[in-house]
């Protein structure tokens, strides 16, 4: 196995699931950008590249 490889497996094989869960439980998880933001940013972008390409196939 390659070496990079193999010290990214020993890595991820560190820390046990219940030591993760610990962690995690006590962070506050504020909204971010995404959270906030994402769906309209996801709409949009949609309605524009729909509208390029429909002013785009109807162009003569």
């Amino acid at each position: 196995m390659f070496p990079v490889a193999r010290n990214a497996l020993s890595r991820l094989r560190v820390q046990s699931i219940p030591q993760t869960m610990a962690r995690q439980s006590h962070q506050k998880r504020a909204p971010d950008f995404h959270d906030k933001y994402g769906n309209a940013v996801l709409a949009s972008g949609a309605t524009f590249c729909i509208a390029v390409w429909a002013y785009v196939s109807t162009v003569d």
